[in-house]
């Protein structure tokens, strides 16, 4: 990262809601700013001519086929719910 830009921690910090001791507040500039100077390092490659991607590796229709297999029973599907009532797992009301 050059010298010029320093990366206002505490705004980071505030964004992503965390409270830091000054000690991580030291570490993770250092971090952070070993980062975006890797960054800045691969913008100084020649990417002319090189198609951007979502992802590293081709990825073409990956989803399977909808089909129709075997059902839980009531009793496998209820098995796990740490509350049940009729047949129905039991959550926290989250509405009032």
């Amino acid at each position: 990262m050059s010298d010029t830009e320093k990366i206002d921690i505490e705004y980071v910090a505030k964004l992503a809601r965390i409270a830091l001791s000054e000690e991580e507040k030291a570490k993770f500039s250092e971090q952070l700013g070993s980062i975006l100077g890797y960054i800045e390092k691969l913008e100084e490659l020649n990417t002319e001519g090189v198609e951007p991607t979502a992802h590293p590796h081709p990825m073409e229709n990956v989803w399977q086929e909808d089909v129709v297999s075997s059902e839980l029973s009531v009793e496998a599907a209820l098995q796990n719910a740490p509350k049940q009532r009729q047949n129905m797992v039991v959550v926290p009301k989250v509405v009032e």
